[in-house]
């Protein structure tokens, strides 16, 4: 064998010399972003395996935050610093000292200073130690292995604006082993993140051991089949479950304890119970039988509230809910509960009338029996030291007077909470939905709900927008919700969650105006190497290029403005072929006025970003002026009329602002051409999604006028009205016509009258939401 030359050896054992006594720097632009840091001119502190962390003798809590940082420390270094714990007012030389400051007023909050001797991080409580340990957890480097990291010298001085921050997993729909919520957990916690709501129940499965009705496992537990795709007639005829037992679910509460976090269980009522009325058909109204049930949505089967064994059900449940889980809270759900059976259940009846139960012009008599139940379940709960939390729908009766409410459907009934004095938690589907797509471009997404969430919407939500002070002092905090029909497994679970939940650590921890959607995604950045590092299976399309599609009707354009969150160099072509680094840079806005198919990319040392695709066309009616005689829906008006004309159609997400989304009315267009100008064709396109209750369009009527005053009709066309109750899918209309001339074009597209029989809505009103009404 050849031997290694005496200088070169010298010269690599220096090199590796120099790989050990390498230093790395911290900083403490982290997520979430502290609420003051103020830095000094000293020399950093130098964190080494030299290091000693210290802490209170006699207090296990400050034990355990001293281990978990020893190991924080290691993840990222490869050494871990010991633990000590010293006398009340010893000294000790080149540590971190955790302690305790009654003078800090959050009880969350904390104080972290650096000196180059040392660091201290005090709270006024264990858990204000907790949340500091996190901070310098994120402000060292995530691969930082074997380096001397460099501390920045300075203080932080931060406290939470929400005392209520938190995160919601179903395992109903699907079920994640322990393990997996335990590393659920963990993201809370790196998150600054103090509540898990544990969704435990649900139509298509019971999780959670009751030894007083086993069936509920043995039974309720397992599904026979899972439908395939979203609410096909196809089924895969796999038996499905889980569950948790009693005493693994102590083993989770108490992890999430070590954490600071409370779990919150819940036990959705009286509605989706299929899976309890499967193992226990007695409870419902109808005897059954009944099915674990293999399909998602809202079914009409559910409690028996004029059943006495339904209600000591109830009460039974939740004594051993109790028992599992010391939260304050118990979540009852109270959400999607059709009345349906209750209408004609003759105990459900009786009940209402022992009950004295009324109806009014804004309630039935079956809704106060839903407000009967929660208020009865939320009474025992009390009288067991607990409180309750229901979604919004709790407020369609009399709502239980003691009840925190979690707000869903978009932000008003959390106002409407706020407004009767009610606590409120946070969780518009609209911002807080992380089953709903990241992105606009959703074909190469793993499949899912339907919706559009991206993080930049995440980041903009603000809990107590639109309430007076005093309101605001009810909204205790924010929560988003991963609801799992679609979700089969840890690793899109992950990918739902991560980055979207830094967003909402930032919602939740910092104040509004402290925080910038750009700053944040410098800051994400470093955030993602610890998901890296830790083996995450996150997102990344805030790595993609951002483009806004701006329709300029002075200039009878569209403004195409591009950005990267590093500035990355952008390429883009209008012929549709893939853009190169040979093809126009991109230095400002794009402005197209004509036909054309746009394709966009960011081109990086490492690599290409997913390129942006997006066709325009232009026909007679692109860029008109339009007017509408009967608006949309106030949620879904997004760009207002111009949408309808700005030469570029919606993909098959109807949440993403390319459609408008109209409820009780046809709609009714009258376009301005300008000129007299020939014509003899008009098209449009409706989303149809029907577990959505949006159907489409069952006719199309074009009328022609030279004045806007008297039009005459030149075309009618009938659309069959859609009867599958599982639809899903873009629907393009068109109606051709002899020639005539004319300049103002009336449209209008007749919506459905109601859903058809057998859906879950049925009889009731659809929506219908148009994009792009093109002339020829």
């Amino acid at each position: 064998m050849r031997k290694l030359n005496h200088a070169l050896l010298a010269s690599a054992l220096a090199l590796a010399c120099a790989s050990c006594t390498a230093e790395k720097e911290a900083n403490y632009q982290v997520i979430p972003l502290p609420q003051e840091v103020s830095l000094t001119q000293g020399n950093p502190f130098k964190l080494n395996e030299n290091v000693l962390i210290a802490y209170p003798e006699n207090n296990a809590l400050l034990q355990r935050n001293a281990e978990f940082l020893s190991e924080y420390i290691q993840q990222a270094t490869n050494y871990a610093p010991k633990t000590k714990a010293i006398a009340a007012g010893e000294q000790v030389k080149n540590a971190i000292v955790l302690g305790l400051d009654p003078g800090i007023a959050n009880k969350e909050g904390y104080v972290l200073t650096t000196t180059p001797e040392g660091i201290s991080i005090n709270g006024q409580t264990e858990n204000g130690v907790f949340y500091g340990i996190q901070t310098l957890r994120k402000s060292i480097p995530a691969g930082a292995k074997g380096a001397t990291v460099l501390i920045p010298a300075g203080e932080i001085k931060d406290e939470p604006r929400f005392s209520y921050r938190g995160m919601h997993l179903d395992v109903g729909r699907h079920f994640f082993p322990k393990e997996f919520i335990k590393k659920y957990i963990d993201l809370l916690a790196l998150h600054n993140m103090n509540t898990f709501h544990w969704h435990l129940t649900e139509d298509q499965g019971w999780r959670i051991e009751i030894k007083k009705y086993p069936k509920l496992t043995e039974i309720g537990s397992q599904r026979r089949r899972t439908v395939i795709g979203r609410n096909t007639q196809e089924y895969d005829n796999t038996p499905y479950g889980g569950f948790y037992t009693q005493e693994e679910a102590k083993e989770i509460v108490k992890y999430a304890q070590e954490r600071y976090i409370t779990i919150i269980p819940e036990v959705d009522l009286p509605g989706h119970m299929l899976a309890a009325l499967a193992a226990y058909p007695e409870m419902g109204c109808t005897g059954g039988p009944y099915e674990v049930c293999p399909r998602w949505g809202v079914f009409e089967d559910v409690l028996c509230i004029g059943n006495d064994k339904t209600m000591q059900f109830l009460e039974d449940v939740m004594s051993e809910i109790i028992e599992i889980f010391p939260s304050e809270y118990v979540h009852i759900g109270g959400d999607e509960a059709p009345r349906t059976r209750w209408e004609k259940c003759p105990k459900c009846q009786a009940r209402i009338k022992a009950e004295g139960l009324k109806a009014d012009k804004k309630h039935t008599a079956e809704d106060r029996l839903q407000s009967y139940c929660m208020t009865r379940i939320e009474k025992f709960l009390n009288s067991k030291g607990r409180r309750i939390i229901g979604w919004d729908e709790i407020l369609e009766g009399d709502v239980a007077p003691n009840a925190t409410v979690m707000s869903w459907r978009g932000a008003s009934g959390g106002i409407e909470a706020a407004q009767m004095g009610h606590d409120v938690i946070m969780t518009p589907n609209t911002y807080c939905y992380f089953d709903y797509y990241q992105t606009a471009d959703t074909k190469d997404e793993p499949l899912g709900i339907g919706g559009y969430v991206p993080i930049e919407k995440v980041y903009s939500l603000d809990p107590t927008f639109d309430l007076n002070e005093e309101q605001k002092k009810h909204i205790i905090g924010a929560q988003a919700n991963l609801w799992t029909e679609y979700i089969t497994t840890t690793e899109h679970v992950e990918y739902m969650v991560l980055p979207r939940m830094a967003a909402l650590a930032e919602v939740q921890w910092t104040q509004p105006e402290k925080k910038d959607f750009k700053d944040f995604t410098k800051r994400l950045a470093r955030l993602m190497k610890f998901y890296q590092r830790d083996g995450f299976n996150y997102a990344k399309h805030v790595f993609d290029l951002k483009v806004d599609f701006t329709p300029d009707v002075a200039k009878k354009a569209v403004v195409v403005t591009l950005s990267t969150i590093d500035d990355a160099p952008i390429y883009y072509t209008l012929d549709g072929t893939e853009p190169t680094t040979a093809s126009l840079k991109y230095t400002e806005p794009v402005a197209i006025t004509e036909t054309a198919d746009f394709q966009a990319v960011v081109i990086r040392p490492e690599g290409k970003s997913k390129v942006v695709n997006k066709k325009i066309s232009f026909n007679k009616a692109t860029y008109c002026p339009i007017e509408l005689t009967f608006q949309p829906s106030e949620k879904y008006k997004f760009g207002g009329a111009i949408t309808l004309v700005d030469g570029m159609k919606g993909n098959d997400s109807y949440a993403t602002g390319a459609w408008l989304g109209f409820v009780g009315g046809d709609v009714e267009a009258i376009i301005d051409l300008g000129q007299e100008t020939e014509i003899k064709r008009v098209a449009t396109n409706a989303i149809v999604d029907m577990s959505a209750w949006i159907m489409g369009s069952t006719g199309l009527v074009v009328s022609v006028s030279d004045d806007n005053k008297e039009f005459r009709e030149v075309a009618v066309k009938d659309i069959p009205a859609e009867t599958n109750i599982d639809k899903k899918g873009v629907e393009n209309y068109e109606i051709t016509f002899d020639p005539v001339k004319a300049r103002y074009v009336k449209v209008v597209i007749k919506r459905s009258p109601a859903l058809p029989k057998g859906h879950a809505g049925e009889g009731k009103a659809a929506y219908m939401f148009i994009d792009e009404i093109e002339v020829d």
